[in-house]
């Protein structure tokens, strides 16, 4: 997040509540991140406060609003906004440098102990 928005400010560690993470579409060697709803599952995630021209600079790195749309949620009384492909591909697995970028973004953000699920009966522990 740093070397994208670097006047960005890590508020702290947000579970989703109602969605799951997936992959899909075909970048870098594998599927990319998305998320799909699901009840009774959550997607860990990280708050930032960012700036106006950090939100552009993400817009482009994530194609908005080609590959990802944005989507909004009240946190504590603060508009949150994040990111979700709304056209839902097949699902394809990451590659191992894709999600190892992940799971060093879960690390990074405090997560341990948890696993992330990279797709139906395959999971990675997050230490």
């Amino acid at each position: 997040m740093k070397r994208r928005c670097k006047n960005s400010k890590y508020i702290g560690c947000y579970s989703l509540k109602g969605y799951k993470l997936v992959f899909r579409n075909y970048y870098f060697g594998g599927g990319v991140a998305d998320i799909q709803k699901k009840k009774n599952s959550f997607v860990l995630g990280a708050i930032y406060k960012i700036s106006k021209s950090d939100e552009k600079k993400l817009d482009e790195y994530e194609n908005y609003p080609t590959t990802y749309i944005k989507k909004y949620f009240k946190l504590f009384g603060k508009k949150v906004m994040f990111y979700y492909m709304p056209k839902k591909t097949k699902l394809v697995s990451p590659s191992k440098r894709y999600i190892n970028i992940i799971i060093q973004g879960y690390k990074d953000c405090g997560y341990r102990n948890t696993f992330i699920v990279i797709s139906k009966g395959k999971k990675i522990r997050i230490k």
